[in-house]
């Protein structure tokens, strides 16, 4: 592939009137002002993705940084090998799990007003999870198992600790029984990829919720982080208390106020040009694995996945992640009370967790996403299954967002040196005037 040049911006964008992505409302248009150059600005992220793309290792790489209200694009490369489109802040990509801190937020608006609080019991909405049976030896016998002491709470569900397991997680016949029982809440491809196949996925998330409360829980509620399918679950709590489908309730409370006119659980057909391919590391080498012509994102999806389910472009996630920086304010708009927005990046890990790990890495966690500490403190934020990252710093005052897509994410180290890129490149700037 021939190197793509850069394409980089710096502007401030006025609110945007919401619809969802599937709605196919196209792009309205944005003021841009005079600014200095986004290379210049943050050199570490420009050479970040001259790397990787000039080296071959990605189609495209898109960095997204919002400081101070000063939106900055470094892009480079293309949506699709073989295709001239560039990559941009416009185009559209598979968030995966950076769905998690928007279904966590969805939640803190509810328990804002009263609807629901970090310690209601799960059964007080979902009865069936009322006798919960916890396995014996985590990811062992399906029969070995023991009441649970501990009721499954909301805090659970948003901080992964309520003990429910994970496809990508366990192994062993909890992992089997998950995935023959429909139990994966996401979507790949229309083909099989081999470690990536999805299979059998349950016709809707009121059927996912009545089937997952009969599996046995991996740990007994509030004792363990473990990455779980907690917060799709948490998509059905919120139907259940709002008495809305899910996606509907996320389009009326966080996608229309935030302006997010590029996201939703579908892509309208009048958008498919923005949509990027998803490919998979084999051998090092890039395999497509959802062409972005023919993607499973086209096609309406079992049910709208808050765990894994959103696609989203740059630009669109910014605005969630510049609302959860401005404490719930958008463009002198309120989207969010400023409380539920500092409580939901708080640590909400019960004490009995305090100092836990996340993937190995000392955390907080709060709705749906990691709360840094140590050098880390003071940010919010997560990453998805194909390269994603998103995140803001409140020390920084800032919001930061990588958009590429392969599988598995750990095949490639960008995501780590994407947050050290934001770091010194933060650290080289001064107050924006």
């Amino acid at each position: 592939m021939a190197a793509q040049g850069f394409t980089s911006a710096v502007s401030r964008r006025g609110f945007l009137g919401g619809a969802m992505l599937a709605g196919g409302v196209g792009l309205m248009p944005r003021m841009a002002f005079a600014a200095p150059d986004a290379q210049a600005l943050y050199p570490h992220l420009a050479k970040l993705a001259a790397d990787y793309v000039d080296g071959g290792k990605l189609p495209g790489v898109v960095s997204l940084i919002n400081r101070g209200g000063m939106q900055s694009v470094i892009a480079r490369g293309v949506q699709t090998l073989g295709d001239p489109r560039p990559a941009d802040a416009d185009s559209l990509y598979r968030a995966y799990s950076m769905t998690k801190p928007i279904t966590g937020m969805a939640t803190m608006i509810l328990i804002d007003e009263g609807k629901l609080t970090l310690d209601t019991p799960l059964a007080d909405i979902l009865p069936r999870y009322a006798k919960m049976q916890v396995q014996v030896t985590p990811d062992g016998s399906l029969t070995d198992v023991r009441p649970a002491k501990t009721p499954i709470t909301i805090r659970h569900l948003l901080t992964h600790t309520s003990g429910l397991g994970y496809s990508i997680i366990q192994t062993g016949p909890i992992k089997t029984a998950y995935e023959t029982n429909g139990l994966v809440p996401a979507e790949v491809s229309h083909f099989a990829i081999p470690g990536l196949t999805v299979g059998k996925v349950l016709p809707s998330l009121a059927e996912f919720a009545d089937k997952l409360a009969e599996m046995p829980l991996v740990y007994e509620p509030g004792t363990q982080w473990s990455y779980s399918v907690s917060l799709d679950l948490l998509g059905r709590v919120i139907e259940v208390v709002t008495g809305k489908p899910f996606d509907a309730y996320l389009a009326e409370r966080i996608f229309g106020p935030c302006g997010m006119t590029s996201s939703g659980f579908q892509v309208a057909p009048q958008n498919a040009a923005r949509l990027t391919t998803n490919y998979g590391m084999l051998n090092g080498k890039l395999v497509p694995i959802d062409p972005a012509a023919k993607s499973i994102y086209l096609d309406p999806p079992a049910y709208p996945f808050g765990g894994a389910g959103l696609v989203t472009s740059p630009r669109d996630y910014d605005r969630f992640l510049q609302m959860v920086l401005n404490y719930g304010m958008l463009d002198g708009r309120r989207v969010m009370n400023e409380r539920a927005v500092r409580i939901g990046t708080s640590d909400l890990l019960p004490p009995a967790l305090a100092g836990t790990k996340v993937f190995g890495r000392p955390s907080g966690f709060g709705a749906g996403g990691r709360v840094g500490v140590g050098d880390d403190a003071g940010t919010f934020g997560w990453s998805g299954a194909a390269g994603t990252v998103g995140f803001v710093s409140y020390r920084g005052n800032a919001s930061a967002g990588l958009w590429v897509q392969y599988m598995p994410s750990g095949a490639l180290p960008i995501g780590e040196e994407f947050a050290m890129a934001v770091r010194s490149d933060l650290r080289g700037l001064r107050a924006p005037a």
